[in-house]
Parts: structure tokens; sequence; C-alpha cells
């Protein structure tokens, strides 16, 4: 029997030198856990830097991997997977395109043919949703859908047969996840529940909105029950979310975010904003409850309804839990080794001896 095929993951592996950790530094260690040669590229915190590092790598390890995976952004991102699908190209190395973010369809609606370009030479393209294939699938057919998984044995279930008005927010602060309708919501709760709190986890992006945000909660007067944790180390995140018992989801532009699949995965009451791919992953009554964007008074009053309604918040605490199961490594990992064996053997182009 064949040894499996070397894999070069390219994407960003920044979680040695910022507060957050992305899918593709979870595929790598799952690879190389089951027994796979995995080569990455780039852990460079600079991002003119990192792109000339996952070029090289590329280039000078060509003789080190037989497929390759590419993650795919918007924005400035877009113009890394272009280049490096280029030099992957050139070299007559197959590759796999993985799409993320909420923000994508409308970046491919203002440049279709460059989208289009780069996922037609693509040997196959994967999707951790089935609302970002559908938005996409105007420029690829046939793309697979592989959801974003977790280590569900690391979050410890509670139930919340009883929620209490303990509520946590985790997300980077910028302004696609529109930090500040948190505050704003938790001023209306506060009218009924006097002594609802919420925690702010996530790293400062940089572009105002962690100020905003405090300006905010200032304004509304609910500094004093808003606790900004900062940013914190994935291995901490199963604990943190474990203290709340509300998970609650603000962003306005959005994929299949992980943190609400690590909420679920924990039990809290997810209520959430109904942007992008979040209506396919919530099921509004079952698995979360799902409201429509920027409207503190709707996310108060769904806050609400968990808290007065004990066995609403205990089948959302217990389905949601199920739907985090259904996205287990133990599930996803054979799907990623298929599909790596697949591309290289249907390409014919493993390109050991380039």
């Amino acid at each position: 029997m064949s040894a499996p095929a070397r894999v070069l993951l390219v994407g960003n592996f920044l979680s040695k030198t910022r507060s957050i950790r992305f899918v593709c530094e979870d595929l790598a260690e799952h690879l190389s856990a089951s027994g796979r040669e995995v080569l990455t590229t780039s852990s460079r915190d600079s991002r003119p830097v990192r792109l000339a590092d996952m070029l090289a790598t590329t280039w000078a390890r060509r003789r080190s991997y037989d497929v390759a995976q590419v993650d795919v952004y918007s924005g400035s991102a877009f113009f890394w997977a272009e280049a490096v699908c280029r030099l992957l190209r050139s070299l007559g190395k197959p590759h796999i395109l993985t799409l993320h973010g909420g923000g994508l369809p409308k970046f491919a609606e203002r440049s279709p043919e460059r989208v289009r370009k780069l996922l037609g030479g693509a040997d196959a393209v994967t999707s951790p949703s089935s609302f970002l294939a559908e938005k996409m699938s105007a420029f690829r057919q046939g793309i697979r859908i592989i959801p974003n998984p977790i280590e569900i044995s690391r979050y410890p279930f509670r139930e919340r047969s009883a929620a209490r008005p303990e509520l946590v927010w985790l997300r980077a602060f910028h302004g696609s996840y529109n930090a500040p309708l948190a505050p704003r919501m938790l001023r209306l709760l506060s009218e009924k529940f006097p002594a609802a709190t919420l925690t702010m986890i996530g790293p400062d992006k940089g572009d105002g909105s962690l100020e905003l945000t405090r300006k905010t909660a200032e304004q509304e007067c609910v500094l004093d029950r808003v606790r900004f944790a900062g940013g914190i180390a994935k291995i901490e995140i199963p604990e943190a979310l474990s203290r709340a018992d509300v998970f609650i989801n603000t962003t306005n532009v959005d994929n299949t975010p992980v943190s609400v699949v690590e909420a679920m995965a924990c039990g809290l009451c997810v209520v959430t904003t109904s942007v992008g791919g979040l209506p396919h992953l919530v099921t509004d009554g079952e698995n979360g409850l799902l409201v429509p964007p920027d409207d503190p008074a709707a996310m108060a009053a769904s806050v609400a309804r968990v808290l007065e309604d004990p066995p609403l918040a205990a089948r959302l605490s217990r389905r949601g839990r199920e739907n985090a199961e259904s996205r287990d490594w133990a599930k996803v990992l054979p799907e990623w080794d298929a599909l790596f064996e697949s591309t290289v053997s249907r390409s014919g182009r493993s390109g050991k001896a380039a």
C-alpha cells in the first residue's frame, strides 16, 4: 500500500504571534497526527513577508509535497491565493482551494473574472458551508462542503435548562462583527434582568472597534457590567465559554463561525444575527435563535426568551451540542484524507520528481 500523499497547506498560521487560530492550523495538526507528511506556510506576521514566505516555500519545497491546499479569502488576501496558485500551476502541482469568509460573495461580484479564473484552475474547491458553496456556484460547479470542525472532547457540555443572565461574546474586535451591538442590547436586557452581565472575548484588530465598544458601553450605562477579557488562547476557550449560559453573536457579515460551533459544543444557548451562512448553521428555535442584524431590541428580546423559558433553553442547549458533535474532527478528517488522495490520483500530477 502506497504512502499517503504529502500535503502543503497554505494559509494563516498565526496562533503563536496573535490571539487567533485559523482552521488550517488544526487541519495541519490532525493530518500530521494521522501519519501524513505535512508542510505549512506561513506563520510570518507581516503580510508582505507572509506572502513572500508562501511563495518561497511553495517553490523551494516543491519536491516535498504531492498536493497543496490553499485558503482563499476576500480583499487583499485574495491576491495571495492567486499568486500561490499561479506558481502551483507552473509546477504542475494539483491543488485544492478552501473558501472562507462571509465577504467572499460580495468580492466575487466585484471581481468576477479573477474569481472565476482562480476557482476554475483548481483541481477541487471546498467550502465550510452550504451558504458559501451556493453563493460561489456561479464561479465554480461541484464545490465540496467540508465543515469547519472542532475537537468535541475538549468542550465540556452542561445543559442550560435554567439559563442565567450571564452572557458571552467571542470574536475579534473588527467592524464586520459589530461588537457595539452587544452593549446596546445589554442595556435593553437590563431593564428586565438588572443582574445581566456580559463578557467580551477577542483580540483588537486595530480598526477602532474595541474603543467604540467601550464608549458605547459607557454611553449605555452598562460599562460596569461588561468585562473586556482580551484575546485568549484556543485551549482556554472551552473554559471561558462554560462560565456563561447565553452566547451572543452580533456580526453583520459571516459564513459559519467556529466560535458559534464552540458555544454550541459547551451547551450555551446561542442568539445570533441571521446574516450570511448563519441560517445554514443555526435552525431558529431548534439549536439557536436568529435575529435581524444590528437590532438591539430584537436581540434583547430573544435573550429574554431564553432566560424566561427553561424548556426552550434546554432544547437549544441539547440540540446545539448535537450540531457540534456532527462537526467533530473524527468525522471530518476522513473527508480531507479522501479528497487529498482522490485529487492526486485524478490529476496524475503529483510532481514527486519535479
